[in-house]
Order: structure tokens, then sequence, then C-alpha cells
């Protein structure tokens, strides 16, 4: 068996039994309740935990899901809990990586130092999917254009973080990680009264108070809104759920209209003035007149009166050319380059199947790395080689070799595991992390995240839309 990192107990080859001796310290309270508990009443409140879930609404639609468009994300109630010191450490890396990356997607759409330094290839930047030029020598609130950023972070086989990707586009799950919450306390109240626990309620008011903080100059009491493609968008319940925790209207593209250079929504009380977008739409959606001609969910002219300054999007239109995949290996430079400083989270070494080494390697080591699309996200397009049959690794195979430039690998890293609960009882299970990171005035963020679990017995896909679970995570106080 692989060695892997426990979150739990100090056992790094798998689970351990639930001593004193084996537990991690800050796991020590939280495994003395288990160890107190009946089989029989964890296995009635993990039902109830789903029959609640159900009742709110807290699903998520997979595409081209034969057995319906609704699925219940899985919750575990083994908590992932992480100590004050190492959430500090996680937390001054994410501030650090937020800001150098913000100040890279100013500079590629203004002076474009980076590419005149050398630093990164030119054709890297004009070629990547998700650049847009209209965006160039646009000026954007407090040059703000990544306002929420979800940064996904493992943990390897000997304990140390790494950044496993940046999502600065249309970033989700922070719903979950807010209802994960609620459930834990509702379920296990007990806990937070034998555990000092951070609280994560509050992301909400930061939010909002993040989104108002980037409105349009001169304007003093900003309108708000949360734009949604509708119902049938996999993450709709989030957009829902945000709207209604911030007291915001939640608005589709039929619901907003462009007049003398400003963005107005319709209301029973006529035409009201909105200032600042919180968008759940991709770019290519936003303007039917700039870029996708034949979009339903847009607002024609968005992108003029975005262009004067005159509503703020967040995110930004032309951020997610920070988040491609063919460009996080460059996030360290961009940290060295734009703050003179090292890079206090690590990136995964990355191989760049572009650069013919790189290649030459990928294809000689397949069965030990994982592959990803450059442009890929949700857990698709992509290879674990360890995991994989001989046909499929030679499939892809064929795949790397006519489009070089569409995928980068990695090795495949032990990711850490968490005591979960299964059909067989409780086992470990691998897991990542995933922050939110607000960006405005300030940086701020509650502290912890939402934690990704991949159910299935030694699987390392923990993406919702691939079967995985999610746990509430807490960052003890103490």
């Amino acid at each position: 068996m692989a060695k892997f990192f426990n979150e739990m107990t100090a056992d790094g080859t798998g689970f351990s039994a639930l001593t004193a001796a084996a537990t991690r310290e800050h796991y020590r309270e939280f495994a003395s309740w288990l160890s107190e508990q009946a089989p029989e009443t964890i296995q009635r409140q993990r039902a109830e935990a789903d029959i609640l879930f159900r009742r709110v609404g807290i699903t998520f639609a997979v595409y081209g899901d034969d057995a319906g468009t609704e699925r219940l994300i899985p919750f575990d109630i083994v908590p992932r809990i992480i100590p004050a010191t190492e959430w500090a450490h996680l937390q001054a890396g994410l501030v650090q990586r937020v800001k150098a990356l913000n100040m890279f997607i100013h500079d590629i759409y203004h002076d474009q130092n980076i590419i005149k330094a050398g630093i990164i290839p030119a054709e890297q930047i004009y070629k990547n999917a998700q650049y847009r030029p209209e965006m160039h020598g646009i000026s954007v609130a407090s040059d703000i254009y990544a306002h929420i950023a979800g940064v996904d972070i493992v943990r390897a086989g000997q304990g140390e973080f790494y950044v496993l990707e940046d999502n600065l586009r249309v970033p989700s799950g922070v719903s979950y990680m807010l209802e994960d919450r609620k459930m834990m306390m509702r379920l296990f109240p007990e806990l937070f009264a034998r555990n000092k626990i951070a609280p994560v309620d509050h992301y909400p008011d930061l939010l909002l108070d993040n989104l108002r903080s980037v409105a349009p100059m001169g304007v003093e009491n900003p309108t708000v809104v949360v734009m949604t493609p509708g119902m049938y968008n996999s993450a709709y319940f989030e957009h829902a759920f945000l709207a209604q925790q911030m007291g915001v209207e939640l608005v589709e593209g039929k619901d907003l209209f462009v007049n003398d250079n400003a963005v107005y929504m319709r209301t029973t009380r006529g035409p009201k003035r909105v200032d600042v977008i919180y968008r759940r739409i991709d770019d290519d959606f936003m303007d039917p007149l700039a870029f996708r001609a034949d979009s339903s969910i847009g607002v024609p002219g968005l992108l003029s009166v975005y262009r004067a300054g005159r509503v703020t999007l967040t995110n930004a239109i032309g951020t997610g050319v920070a988040d491609d995949k063919s460009i996080y290996p460059f996030v360290p430079d961009m940290i060295k380059f734009y703050l003179s400083e090292q890079a206090i989270l690590n990136n995964v070494p990355t191989y760049q199947c572009r650069k013919p080494e790189d290649l030459a390697y990928t294809l000689a080591h397949l069965p030990e790395l994982v592959v990803k699309e450059v442009h890929g996200a949700g857990g698709y397009g992509m290879l674990v080689g360890p995991a994989s049959s001989k046909q499929q690794i030679e499939d892809f195979r064929q795949r790397l070799i006519a489009k070089p430039d569409a995928y980068i690998a990695q090795p495949t890293l032990a990711l850490s595991a968490c005591p979960t609960y299964v059909d067989s009882g409780i086992a470990p299970r691998h897991i990542d992390l995933r922050p939110f990171v607000l960006s405005g005035k300030n940086i701020t963020m509650v502290p912890g995240g939402l934690t990704r679990v991949a159910l299935e017995e030694g699987s390392l896909v923990v993406n919702s839309s691939q079967g995985g679970g999610t746990k509430d995570t807490w960052i003890l106080e103490n």
C-alpha cells in the first residue's frame, strides 16, 4: 500500500485504531467523542443529514448523467481538522498567491511586463482560449480581477502542502462549506462545546462587503446582484443560496438591460440601476454583442458599460487566463516577479507537454503520472496513470501525441487521507481543501474552506461531478 499522510492518526501508512497514542493531538477530543458513540446512533444521524440536505435542495446537477439531472452530494460526518498554526501558514500563502495572480492579470491586460521580461512566453497568453483582447487597457475597480478565488490545496505523503490548482473564473462550493457546518452544528452540538472551532457563517457578510467595496467610482450605496445562467445550471443551488444569504437579488440575463451606458434590473417598481454583478456565467455568454452571438443568457451591451467603468463584474472578464493549467506552472515565478518573495505554498512539480523534453518524459512515464487538459475542469479529460488500464493509457498516449500543448502532467501525489464513514464502516479516504479568498479593498477569508473527499477506495478524484463527497472543515482556535 502506498504511504499517505493520515490527517487523524499518526500511522503514515493507513488507518489505525483510534487510540490516544495513535491519534494526532488536534484530533484527540473528536476521537474521544467518536469512541463514545454507538454505531446505530451515527448511522441514524447520517441518514438524517441526507434527508435534511434533500429537503433543503442541496443538490448538484451532473450533465449527461443517465440517473437523473440532480444528485445529492454525499456528506461525511468525520470533520477535517486543522490546527491554528497550520492554518496561519496556509492563510499567508493564499494571500500571497492571490495577490500575485491579480497583479499578473492586470499586467497582461496593460503593460505586459512579465512577458517583456521573458518569464512567460507570449504565446502562452495570446493563444490561451481564456485571454480576452477586449480587456486590454481597461481599468477595473481597485485593479482587482479575481474577487473570489477558490484555491485547491492538497497535503502529500510527508505532510507538506501543495497548491493543486487555482479557480478564478466562477469558483463554486462555498455553499456546501456553509451548509456542512450548519449540519454538523445541528446534529452534534456537543462537539462545538468540546472544541473551539473558528466560525465560517459570516462568509456571506464578508462576500457582500467585498463586492460593495469594488463598486464603480462615485457610487456610495451600490446595488449588488447575483447573476445566474438559470435553474438548470449545475451550481444553481449555490447561486440562489448566496443571493438569499447576502439579501440581494438573484437575476438572469433576461432580468437586466443596458440603457444610457448603465445596467438596469427590471423590478415591479420599474428599472433599478445595478452597480456590481456577481456573475456565475462564463465570459463567452455574458454579452452576445461582444462574445457568442448565440448566447441567450447574457446582456446585450454589457461589455461596453463594463469598459466604461460604470458597472463592476466579479470576477472580471478575462480572469480565466490566470487559472488555466498551462499558466499554473508560472505562478511561483509571478510571486517572485511581482512581490519579490518566494512562494509560501509550493506548486506540484509539473511537466508542460508543449515542451519536447517534458512530452518525452510524460510519454515514457504515463503509468506513473496524472495528465490533465490545460482547459479541463471538474475531473474530466484527465488520466490518472496508476488507476488506468493499459488500453486507457495507450488511448491517452495518442491524444497526447496529437496535441501535446493541450496537456500538462504531474506526479501522482499520495494525497492525505481522513477517516470517513463508508458502507463498510470507517476507513481512510483521500481529500483536498478549497479555501475561498476574497479580494477587494482588503484580502479576507473565513478560516477553512470546503474539504472534498474521494469516496471510492484508492481514488484520488474528489470532484463532486465524479462522485466525490464533502466534509466540514474545522480550524481550531486554541
